[in-house]
Parts: C-alpha cells; sequence; structure tokens
C-alpha cells in the first residue's frame, strides 16, 4: 500500500471545509496557524472568523492597539501567541510591504512562528516541499510505523521529521501535510481510534501487534504549580472599581485583573482578610470585607493550578483612579476573571 496516496485519498473525500483551507493566503494561513496551537479546531474557529472580520488583512492587524487585539483573543489562553502575532504583523507591514516571506527559512526569522509554523506556512501558501510535525503527525507515524522513541526526547523531532520528509509526495507538501494533520485529528486520535474502520487496518504496524494504545511514548509532564490567588474587587460610593495591568512577565502579561494578593498556600479566610486590611491596598476606609464562596474556582493550565477567590470590599469616599464597571467590561482580561465581571456579583 503507498501510504502517502492513500493518506490523500482519504483527506480528499473526508476533510473538514475549514476557512483556512480554502485559500493561499499566507496572513489567514499563519492567523490559523498560531490560533490552533495548543487549541481544539471547535474552539478556535469562531476566535478566526471574530479576528479576519476586525482584521482582514496584516496591515489592519499590524495598525490594531495590543488592548484590541488582546480583547478578541480573551478566552483562548497562552496569550503570548496574541503578543507575538501583533509584533510579527507590524514587522511584515513595515520591513516587508506586508509581503510575507516565502520560504520556510525566512518563515522561521519572524517571531513566534517555530518550525511547525513555518512548515505549515511554506507548505499550505507556495507548496514548498518541507514536512509539518505536529502532535498529530508524531501519532500517526509512531504508530503505523511502530516508531517507540519518547516524543518529548530531544532526538524524537529529528527523526520523526526526517520520517515525514521521506513520505512527501513530490509536489504535493501542500495536501499531504494537510491530509496526515487531518488524519490524526480525525480518525487517529489519541483515545479509543476506530481502527476497525480505518483505511490502514491491514497495514499499521501498532495495530498488528496491539500497540496502539502505547503509541506513541511520551514521558510524564513537568510537575503542576499550585497557586493562590486572592483578587480584591473593591467597590466605593459610586459603585466605582480598581483594576491593574498586569506587568510582570508570565502568564497574563499586559492583560488586566483587579489588585490581587497571592499566597504560597490556602489560608484560612480570616488571616486572608487580615491581609486586606494590613496591606492597605487603597487609602480608603474599608467598610466591609467578604469572600464571594460563590466565584472560587480552580482554573487550570499547562504547568499551574491557579486556586482563585473573589475578596469584595467597600470602602469610604472615591477611590483613586477608580473605573466604573461598563468601562471595565471592555479591558482585556484572563477569562476566569472575565467571567466573574461578566455575571456582576458585586
Amino acid at each position: 500500500m503507498n501510504f502517502s496516496k492513500s493518506l490523500i485519498q482519504w483527506y480528499l473525500l473526508n476533510k473538514r471545509d475549514l476557512p483556512w483551507r480554502n485559500t493561499t493566503d499566507p496572513y489567514l494561513i499563519w492567523l490559523s496557524e498560531i490560533m490552533l496551537q495548543q487549541t481544539r479546531v471547535a474552539q478556535g474557529l469562531p476566535y478566526f472568523l471574530r479576528f479576519t472580520e476586525a482584521f482582514p488583512t496584516v496591515f489592519d492587524l499590524a495598525e490594531a492597539e495590543e488592548e484590541q487585539v488582546l480583547k478578541l483573543w480573551q478566552g483562548l489562553g497562552y496569550y503570548s501567541r496574541a503578543r507575538n502575532l501583533h509584533q510579527t504583523a507590524q514587522k511584515i507591514a513595515s520591513d516587508y510591504q506586508g509581503q510575507f516571506p516565502q520560504s520556510y527559512s525566512e518563515l522561521l526569522q519572524l517571531k513566534g512562528i517555530g518550525d511547525y509554523t513555518a512548515a505549515a506556512i511554506a507548505s499550505f501558501a507556495y507548496n514548498e516541499s518541507v514536512p509539518v510535525v505536529d502532535g498529530n503527525v508524531y501519532r500517526v507515524l509512531a504508530r503505523y510505523f511502530e516508531v517507540e522513541t519518547d516524543i518529548a526526547s530531544s532526538d524524537a523531532k529529528k527523526e520523526f521529521t526526517a520520517l515525514a520528509r521521506e513520505l512527501l509526495p513530490k509536489g504535493e507538501a501542500n495536501v499531504f501535510n494537510q491530509a496526515i494533520m487531518e488524519f490524526g485529528a480525525m480518525q487517529c486520535v489519541p483515545k479509543n481510534p476506530d481502527c476497525n474502520h480505518c483505511i490502514f487496518n491491514d497495514s499499521c504496524a501498532a495495530l498488528q501487534k496491539k500497540k496502539v494504545a502505547a503509541l506513541p511514548v511520551k514521558s510524564k509532564k513537568n510537575k503542576v504549580k499550585d497557586r493562590w490567588f486572592h483578587y480584591v474587587i473593591f467597590a466605593d460610593e459610586q459603585h466605582h472599581t480598581l483594576v491593574q495591568k498586569r506587568s510582570a512577565k508570565g502568564i497574563w502579561h499586559n492583560l488586566y485583573e483587579f489588585p490581587l494578593i497571592e499566597t504560597t498556600a490556602s489560608e484560612p479566610e480570616a488571616d486572608v482578610e487580615k491581609r486586606i486590611v494590613q496591606q492597605k491596598l487603597v487609602p480608603n476606609a474599608i467598610q466591609s470585607v467578604h469572600r464571594d464562596a460563590t466565584a472560587s474556582t480552580l482554573h487550570k493550565l499547562s504547568h499551574q493550578h491557579l486556586h482563585i477567590d473573589f475578596w469584595k470590599v467597600r470602602v469610604k469616599g472615591t477611590l483613586k483612579g477608580g473605573t466604573d464597571w461598563e468601562s471595565v467590561k471592555k479591558l482585556p482580561f484572563p477569562v476566569v476573571i472575565f467571567n466573574f465581571i461578566e455575571k456582576e456579583r458585586y
């Protein structure tokens, strides 16, 4: 059986109709690839449509304010992608006159574009003969060819890329790369794939040797860090509140949040309340402090679990730098905070 030919035939019959597949415009392909990193298609598609409506060209994205970009990205996570997207759009608009580089090696020079994204743009937009290797590709190749290399190891990327390159049919890199990714996303899925109705069920090494569930091999993830966030939602006599831009590097950089007290472990309510009063986050006299128990949540990120509480604090007088709630809603927040704001819990 010709693996590549069969895969392409499967793809042409089964592929999903997605807007970024109906174009060779590198701008649209780039947008989709950045959005779909660490994100399912079903989640990313509405964002793609909103972005392309707001920013139909790379010039439109380049000219936007960062806050506007982050607001549209709100809820998609991994916000460094949005910041890099904006900065790269500005570079393409200014240094490349709006024209994307047309080769894999040149694309790699742009911020936020790594091996996979460069290969995707180069092959989908320009049909350059370079293989794409993402999680779906690792899985398909590991199972079909019984590759037992740990995909988290330093050697894996080189080995799987070399194998994918051997399989690239001449002149069809664009369709083959999309085919193998789609096959991994729809057919050769991580858990309980329907091997009985697979086009490769008579030639897949993992299926023949009953190793489908064991491949690809992947070592355990890094230990998850727990953090305790106590957000303080002030309200003055004009019903204004305080928000601040998160300037520290790390999660949610340049997004907005309420004044924050972070602790190294869970603490009794009375102790946190004491912290809020003693830290004098605002000069106003405090009238009342209480935790909104219905808003407490555990927010799971890839390497961190955030234990989040929201504390409502009423103060006398007027907050310096206070903001009304309608204005607050227009700012970009981490989705876990915006969900609190949307429910108007105060």
